[in-house]
């Protein structure tokens, strides 16, 4: 009798081990692996930076808009490249202290700080991708705008210079 149990009880096991190790697997295989989509430009309007003395052009772009709870939080992560001509500006519905970090962003940014008057507050310039250290505005501002790392340079862009933006039709 005890022979015939023993029998029962072996497909059992072997089922529950053969559960656990796929368990196990899938477990190991999601750590390992991170699918996301890849997001591409979507031109939604232009933006030009202006020379704060001399009302000068340094630059425009296309940009996208980011304004809802989402997009804001998302930003330019996963986001494998981006052009010299391309930026995205963040829409806050009030002037205040804001921090950005690069969690999930893959590329190195500018990122510009914006009063709510469109002039340039501060720059925080060549931000470390996948760094997910704080990076605060000196004072209140209503507007960002993420480029690529080095474009505030090649622009000689400082602070008192400004913006003006508009949608795509």
């Amino acid at each position: 009798m005890p022979v015939k149990h023993c029998m029962r009880l072996q497909p059992f096991a072997l089922l529950g081990a053969l559960f656990i190790l796929s368990v196990a697997g899938c477990r190991d295989q999601a750590k390992n692996s991170l699918n996301t989509e890849t997001v591409s430009f979507s031109g939604e309007g232009t933006l030009s930076v202006y020379r704060a003395q001399s009302d000068s052009l340094l630059a425009r772009l296309d940009i996208e808009f980011a304004e809802t709870d989402y997009e804001i939080q998302t930003g330019l992560m996963y986001r494998e490249r981006m052009e010299d001509q391309q930026g995205m500006l963040f829409l806050f519905p009030e002037e205040r202290m804001h921090s950005f970090y690069m969690k999930n962003t893959l590329i190195p940014l500018d990122i510009i700080f914006i009063r709510s008057d469109l002039s340039i507050a501060n720059i925080a310039r060549n931000a470390r991708p996948l760094d997910e250290t704080g990076i605060p505005s000196a004072m209140p501002v209503q507007y960002v705008l993420e480029v690529k790392a080095g474009l505030s340079d090649r622009w000689g862009l400082q602070a008192g210079d400004r913006i003006e933006y508009q949608r795509n039709p």
